[in-house]
């Protein structure tokens, strides 16, 4: 343990460690209901994935969560860090380097101590046992006109130091490796890349009761084109509403647009696009609170097709969960997502409307590339579930500890 001073902070004792294991403090933050109400995203998902995998990769997970200043709510995941994210990032900024804002002193009386802490979403502070911190991408840095401009310069700076504070960092792809070096100064040397995982349940079909039942409740019929993701600038919604309102009436009649996701950051005038295209009678369905896995997975497993033109992805964690569910897929070509599809998916341009027209077209239409999509999908997704991924992580944990 280091010899570093430490506030005096203990947490209740905790299970003693599985012998021969690692003792891994997790970020849970993004997966704590009281903290999120419910709903996850891409952070979550990722969380909560290597939550319930890390242990079979011989990790002993300590899941903490930085709860807000003042009364904390009641954590269900996991235990409440010793400060706020504000409060210790503070600490960071006027403390000398000497003094850890850590979790290890938060531990105290636990059977055993940490031997790291992995940071899964961003919130990366000082502490005194090794850091490893998840970074999905720099889009705030690299794109700031798709981010939410409060605060955004205080944000990227503190950003760009928690990024170096890590002692390793993990990403998804290669892609992310390129914007990591080049936005936040990280070494290269000290970043390694997990893709991520689909969960196994994602290849077992649904019971087609269960399906008929979502799709009575949200008034859908099987076989249309599927999109999940939060609304936002990035996410490039708007043409695809535009390239579904650009094919041929006869496939919008036969075919509805499902659109799965919160609004988000400066989407009011793509709700009102949708709104306006629901009042003029076109097929389109925006389902905003939907939280249920169960019904997503019914819902991915009823589409025809699952249209993905994102402009920018760190990963892109719908593609996997369409190819384990037998969907065929078309997505943007840019930024990770050719990395992630591996050749599983059609790629179009995401700027060009009438080529996402064109590739929606195919994937109904064309039998055999339909098909061709649907195996290729299938093989990808068993290349990555979240069971390889935690082992992955786990080898990268044994390797920071090594060094």
């Amino acid at each position: 343990m280091s010899q570093h001073s430490k506030p005096p902070v203990t947490l209740p004792p905790g299970q003693p460690a599985a012998a021969g294991s690692l003792r891994v403090g997790l970020s849970t933050t993004t997966v704590e209901p009281a903290l999120t109400g419910g709903r996850l995203d891409g952070l979550g998902v990722y969380s909560r994935a290597l939550l319930q995998h890390l242990p079979g990769a011989a990790v002993d997970v300590v899941p903490f969560s930085f709860a807000p200043p003042g009364d904390k709510p009641r954590l269900k995941v996991g235990r409440a860090l010793p400060l706020s994210f504000p409060l210790a990032t503070l600490g960071d900024l006027l403390l000398p380097a000497s003094v850890h804002l850590s979790t290890q002193a938060a531990l105290g009386r636990l059977a055993a101590p940490l031997d790291l802490f992995h940071a899964t979403d961003y919130r990366i502070v000082r502490m005194d046992v090794p850091v490893v911190a998840t970074l999905h991408d720099a889009l705030p840095v690299s794109h700031p006109e798709w981010c939410s401009p409060k605060m955004r310069a205080l944000k990227n700076w503190l950003q760009i130091r928690a990024a170096r504070k890590a002692q390793h960092v993990i990403t998804g792809s290669q892609f992310s490796i390129r914007e990591l070096v080049e936005c936040f100064g990280v070494d290269q040397r000290r970043i390694s890349v997990v893709p991520h995982g689909v969960r196994a349940e994602w290849f077992e079909a649904p019971q087609p009761a269960a399906c008929a039942a979502t799709l009575e409740q949200y008034g859908l019929r099987a076989g249309f084109f599927l999109f999940v993701g939060t609304l936002q600038p990035r996410k490039n919604v708007g043409r695809l509403l535009e390239a579904y309102l650009a094919l041929p009436p006869v496939l919008r009649s036969a075919r509805q647009l499902v659109i799965v996701g919160a609004p988000g950051w400066r989407s009011a005038e793509l709700v009102a696009q949708i709104k306006a295209a629901q009042q003029r009678g076109e097929n389109v369905v925006w389902l905003d609170q939907l939280t249920d896995d169960a019904q997503l997975q019914q819902l991915y497993a009823s589409a025809g097709a699952f249209i993905f033109p994102s402009l920018h992805e760190g990963f892109g964690l719908p593609l996997l969960e369409a190819f384990a569910s037998g969907v065929p897929v078309a997505c943007s070509g840019t930024s990770s997502l050719p990395e992630v599809a591996h050749g599983a998916a059609l790629e179009f341009d995401p700027l060009s409307v009438p080529e996402m027209s064109a590739a929606m077209t195919t994937l109904v239409r064309d039998d055999a590339t339909r098909n061709r999509c649907i195996a290729a999908g299938r093989r990808r997704a068993l290349e990555l579930t979240w069971d390889v991924a935690a082992r992955r992580t786990a080898a990268v944990y044994q390797q920071v500890l090594t060094q």
